[in-house]
């Protein structure tokens, strides 16, 4: 199988691992995570327990994907982003005795098709990220956000439309929102704030 996992990464025996995938140094992919084709994991990464990434997925150094995450294809996590699972975090718990995985319940976030989540930038679980959005740097995400929308800010709001080129769309003369990079075109859905493409 042609799969590259450099000797200092840190693979569970139960990991399912893509054909044409890399995973780099100091890396770790936990158990039962399951790796599509031509994923690429960089330096420093961390793959949580039965988290699955898509094929043709990025997940840049020193990303953490805590489980339960669901990445579909082609999902871009940047350098040093977070995807979160415990919506209220505690080391211990009230009667002061150390948590473990039996006190709270794991949440994840869900990444759809083509999104991009910035360096640096928080999913705090759960949320879902629709497809082909774009989570600017830095964001802290603490709401759904739409698909084709960058997000930005703490915590984040729509702040433009963009395309599957990852460019922000611009309106044209006919109210249509185009991507000059593809040529496609989007109108905004009638009584909700998301787009849908226009292919007549």
């Amino acid at each position: 199988m042609n799969v590259r996992i450099q000797e200092s990464a840190d693979v569970d025996s139960s990991a399912i691992i893509g054909e044409g995938s890399s995973i780099w140094h100091l890396a770790q992919i936990r158990d039962e995570a399951r790796l599509g084709s031509n994923v690429v994991v960089g330096r420093g990464a961390y793959v949580g327990s039965g988290v699955h990434v898509g094929d043709n997925s990025k997940i840049q150094n020193y990303a953490l994907v805590y489980e339960p995450a669901n990445l579909a294809d082609g999902v871009f996590i940047g350098p040093a982003a977070v995807l979160t699972n415990d919506t209220f975090p505690r080391a211990i718990n009230p009667d002061g005795g150390q948590k473990d995985v039996s006190d709270w319940d794991a949440v994840g976030v869900d990444i759809e098709q083509g999104a991009s989540i910035g360096a640096r930038a928080v999913c705090v679980a759960p949320v879902r990220i629709g497809a082909w959005a774009t989570v600017a740097a830095g964001a802290v995400v603490t709401n759904d956000v739409a698909p084709h929308a960058l997000v930005a800010g703490v915590p984040a709001r729509r702040i433009k439309w963009v395309g599957k080129s990852g460019s922000p769309l611009e309106l044209n003369e006919a109210g249509l929102w185009e991507d000059a990079s593809t040529g496609d075109v989007y109108r905004e859905k009638e009584d909700s704030d998301e787009l849908e493409e226009v292919t007549e």
